[in-house]
């Protein structure tokens, strides 16, 4: 089970990576923004003129597998915790003392 976590927190890094690409990649409605500047005109020159809804359709899907797997990876966390305490029985250890009896307080030595 922790290989299985392990293999889809490094999935979720690579997504949350590519949807930071994805956004920086488009273009604001108003100016070029950040997307001109790190080469929006590259995109258009490589998905056509319909670039806005490529990018839009990507970001769309990169932002529900970012959340499916991150409630995925939720879920697989609290289950892994849960059989992590029932094998190990209780989270505390169970100790057996023997009862002491209580010490007598000292007495007075006896004056003459």
């Amino acid at each position: 089970m922790s290989i299985l976590l392990t293999v889809l927190t490094a999935i979720l890094i690579l997504i949350s990576a590519f949807l930071v690409l994805v956004v920086l990649a488009q273009k604001a409605k108003s100016d070029g923004g950040v997307g001109s500047a790190l080469g929006g005109g590259m995109t258009e020159a490589t998905f056509g003129a319909d670039t806005g809804n490529v990018l839009s359709k990507a970001t769309i899907n990169a932002a529900i597998a970012f959340f499916v797997l991150s409630f995925i990876l939720y879920l697989g966390h609290i289950y892994q915790r849960k059989h992590a305490s029932a094998a190990a029985g209780d989270a505390l250890p169970t100790i057996s003392a023997p009862a002491a009896k209580p010490a007598t307080p000292p007495t007075a030595p006896v004056k003459p």
